[in-house]
């Protein structure tokens, strides 16, 4: 059963380049965890300072397994450009 995982991201006004560019480091890494099909982010083209995150896991375990490797990794990049805190929507795939 494969997971979709959708997350919402506002960036500081004027600073969704500033995230977009802080977050390609860590999806370098995160697509070379096992079980990640997709680890892809977007900008609003009507405001670019909302960003979405698209990800797509095999398994549970294997989320559950990135989501433990974040939280090691400890503070992220992307921390400085961010408004606030991300909403999360978790899928499972039909």
């Amino acid at each position: 059963m494969a997971l979709r995982l959708i997350v919402t991201f506002k960036a500081l006004p004027g600073k969704g380049q500033d995230f977009a560019g802080a977050f390609k480091g860590l999806a370098e890494i995160t697509h070379k965890e096992q079980g990640c099909e997709q680890y892809q982010l977007f900008r609003a083209l009507d405001n670019p300072d909302t960003l979405v995150l698209l990800e797509r896991w095999t398994t549970q375990v294997d989320l559950d397994k990135h989501l433990e490797d974040m939280r090691a990794r400890g503070g992220l990049p992307t921390t400085p450009f961010n408004a606030g805190n991300p909403s999360f929507e978790q899928y499972q795939v039909e």
